[in-house]
């Protein structure tokens, strides 16, 4: 072997959530790691979506808070917005998380190396010139926005989600297509702040991926904070202007002649595409297939010995499926018996106000299915530490098999709950019955009380509505 060439046992394509937690958990196990990140650790997900997006909307909702605050009884003058400082502390957040990929690299024994892989064969894989030898190779190159037809991303005026957190000047009105998490977290965000925001979604509702009830009830808050939205609604075309962008929106069904909406910017956030191109995927056998790379239940792919995980591999585009992928495939190389990933049991989060958080099936998924149900619902209005905290908007739902018990779903709209969602996730891991849930004691005065009083009100139990 030349002195160009190295060997490892795991080569990881890609550094974010799912490359660089498996590229730590195949250190942690005793396998010679390598992670090649054509750009920064930590991937979109730390530099361009989940961390700094958080950043973003925790100051929107701060400042929301300091707008309302006689109804705190406090008396707050001249609040306003900074908003180079807004983007630039997201920036910070970022940058330090970054660093500690970096650093944690360093404490596991993982190689870091910056350039851009392709798979020359299994077994092998070129970057920047030089050949790197590992007998297995982790694909984890994640996805990118996908465009809106006829209006690619220019990065001024027709922006994907990295550029809408960067921009220079705030909006004075923006046009944001597709009413998804991303798109009902800037649609939140700029709103808050003070942006004119129009919120087109081609489905009957926004989040369409959640329990009709929560789409309905979240609606109707975005409507109360001043976002017009527009669902059953299709963009068919967009122009550059020398202001702006001038938009026609049309019902997605009917003769209705479409509308023109103008603003300075549109949000394209319509969903993703997987990162393929120039990997060598075709070359080694590796099947795709609506351009996301094929997987088995340990996330193998059609050529022994490459492995795919997180966005390139498939719906669900989230961080913590990746992480979680990253792991099960680790442990399987090392001969473990691994995590396996329970898909039906992921939860999802999206963290506008209010925050939607759920797991499980929705009412109509269960019903198709013919369970006899039970369902039991909170509203924050009627709780305790909700009122106290002034956060009374929104309510908690869950659906439970009428006959065993078992928790079949958790849907939650309200303050705060995208940090609840993980005990009824751990509740059906664990296979709770109502009985279980009931039997916990939860801390009063806290939010969590909501899951319990929730699951009550299910079985005529609740002492709390």
């Amino acid at each position: 072997m030349s002195e160009s060439q190295k060997s490892y046992d795991v080569a990881v394509i890609g550094g974010g959530p799912g490359g660089y937690t498996a590229a730590i958990r195949a250190a942690q196990l005793g396998l010679s790691t390598v992670c090649v990140e054509r750009d920064k650790l930590g991937g979109i997900c730390l530099n361009w979506g989940c961390i700094p997006s958080k950043a973003l909307l925790s100051t929107a909702a701060l400042y929301q808070e300091m707008v309302d605050a006689k109804k705190w009884g406090l008396s707050a003058s001249e609040v306003g917005v900074d908003w180079p400082k807004v983007i630039k502390r997201s920036r910070q957040v970022a940058g330090r998380l970054e660093k500690g990929v970096g650093s944690l690299f360093k404490k596991y024994g993982v190689t870091h190396i910056g350039g851009t892989a392709r798979i020359e064969r299994p077994g092998r894989i070129e970057v920047g010139g030089e050949t790197i030898e590992a007998r297995h190779i982790i694909v984890a190159t994640g996805a990118r926005p996908r465009p809106l037809p006829g209006a690619d991303f220019d990065g001024e005026r027709i922006l994907s989600s990295r550029e809408a957190m960067v921009l220079a000047e705030q909006p004075k009105r923006i046009l944001i297509v597709g009413a998804g998490a991303i798109g009902c977290e800037f649609a939140y965000f700029f709103n808050a702040l003070g942006t004119e925001v129009t919120l087109v979604e081609m489905a009957d509702r926004i989040v369409p991926v959640e329990d009709a009830e929560i789409s309905d009830g979240l609606e109707k808050s975005f409507r109360r904070q001043g976002i017009v939205v527009r669902t059953q609604s299709v963009v068919e075309e967009v122009q550059v202007t020398e202001r702006g962008i001038t938009a026609r929106v049309r019902p997605r069904d009917g003769e209705v002649e479409p509308s023109t909406v103008e603003a300075d910017h549109v949000l394209v956030a319509i969903g993703v595409q997987g990162n393929t191109e120039e990997l060598g995927l075709a070359e080694a056998g590796v099947e795709l297939s609506r351009g996301w790379i094929q997987v088995d239940p340990d996330l193998r792919t059609s050529t022994p010995g490459i492995y795919a995980i997180g966005d390139v591999a498939g719906p669900p585009w989230l961080a913590h499926k990746a992480s979680w992928e990253g792991i099960h495939c680790v442990e399987r190389i090392a001969g473990h018996r691994g995590k396996p990933v329970a898909y039906d049991n992921i939860p999802g989060c999206t963290y506008c106000e209010p925050q939607v958080a759920s797991v499980g099936l929705t009412e109509a998924a269960a019903r198709e299915l013919g369970r006899e149900l039970k369902i039991g619902r909170l509203p924050f209005i009627a709780h305790g530490k909700s009122l106290a905290s002034g956060h009374t908007e929104g309510f908690t739902k869950v659906i439970l098999d009428a006959e065993t018990g078992e928790l079949l779903g958790c849907h939650m709209l309200g303050h705060g709950v995208t940090d609840l969602i993980a005990e009824p996730t751990l509740a059906r891991s664990l296979e709770a019955t109502e009985a279980e849930i009931l039997a916990t004691s939860h801390p009063h005065p806290t939010l969590s009380e909501v899951i319990h009083e929730a699951v009550g009100q299910a079985f005529g139990e609740g002492v709390n509505l």
